[in-house]
């Protein structure tokens, strides 16, 4: 399989599996608490990966891997994960892969505050202004008198920027850290942020055992396919990409996931947007799409 073959293929697969994991977590969080639907995709997926490892003879990693995996993993699939699935309790799947789709902007802010600290290009900066004027759109934040008409339930949307800027801090962290192999690896963060969103669920979430009954054939569908797919066929093409794709390519699943999740949510769920919410979604793409092209640039200079 040549080189162009192997990326069309793990471009497709994060645009189209990543994209359609928001509209499974909606059918998940229908019968399951939304952080028991992470603790099972992430812990079982985990457990599995990792005994997985062991067979194939990758053996234990030491201390210094184990945590910086756990850590990483917190980030990624723990916290940004568990406000994902909480946000979609509130909102159509579409409209929360947009405000997810802002993760560039916290990769750039973070980069700039705490690790390289190279600043933003003129394009990044504008890329900025426009996502952050589009997310004010969108969330009707200038007219306080139509807090309880909005179609964006705000204290979700903040928990979604929060695990944004968690996954965006897991990321920038991550080549800083001593990690283990990386299917090791992939396995030690799904179980860290599994056993999080375990406990998580048991602080904030409650009728575990009642919820777990109530599963139907749906409910076990998607968390298979959250676990199977999403996670193992989506998070391995994702790797295969950040190791062999320009940065920016890969980054181009930031606004091809919200596109994605908007025709998956309006066709299996009905899930219908307003003309706020579709102009308010052009305008931080474009942003994205600036901010994506930014980085690049900047890429190209250093």
């Amino acid at each position: 399989m040549s080189y162009k073959t192997k990326l069309i293929i793990a471009l497709g697969l994060v645009y189209v599996v990543w994209g359609s994991t928001f509209l499974g977590m909606k059918y998940a969080i229908e019968v399951l608490p939304p952080m028991m639907v992470s603790c099972l995709r992430f812990l079982t997926g985990g457990l599995l990966l990792f005994v997985f490892t062991l067979w194939k003879g990758y053996g234990i990693p030491n201390m210094a891997q184990i945590k910086g995996a756990v850590l990483v993993g917190i980030m990624l699939s723990g916290i940004g994960n568990c406000t994902v699935a909480f946000a979609l309790r509130f909102m159509p799947s579409g409209l929360v892969a947009l405000l997810v789709a802002t993760l560039p902007a916290w990769m750039i802010m973070l980069d700039f505050w705490f690790f390289s600290k190279t600043k933003p290009t003129l394009i990044g900066l504008i890329g900025l202004v426009v996502g952050l004027f589009g997310m004010v759109y969108l969330l009707d934040l200038t007219n306080p008198a139509h807090a309880d008409a909005r179609e964006v339930a705000i204290f979700p949307a903040l928990l979604v920027f929060a695990g944004s800027v968690a996954w965006a801090y897991g990321s920038l962290k991550s080549p800083y850290l001593t990690l283990p192999k990386p299917i090791q690896s992939t396995a030690i963060q799904m179980i860290a942020g599994g056993l999080f969103s375990l406990t998580m669920s048991l602080l904030f979430e409650d009728n575990h055992i009642k919820a777990i009954k109530n599963m139907t054939l749906e409910t076990y569908m998607a968390v298979i396919y959250l676990i199977v797919i999403g996670s193992y066929v989506g998070y391995s093409a994702y790797l295969w990409l950040i190791n062999n794709a320009p940065p920016q390519l890969t980054a181009t699943y930031a606004y091809v996931n919200p596109v994605v999740a908007f025709f998956l949510g309006w066709i299996f769920k009905g899930e219908l947007l307003t003309t706020r919410s579709l102009i308010a979604s052009a305008i931080v793409l474009i942003g994205v799409i600036l901010m994506t092209i930014g980085r690049r640039k900047t890429a190209s200079i250093e």
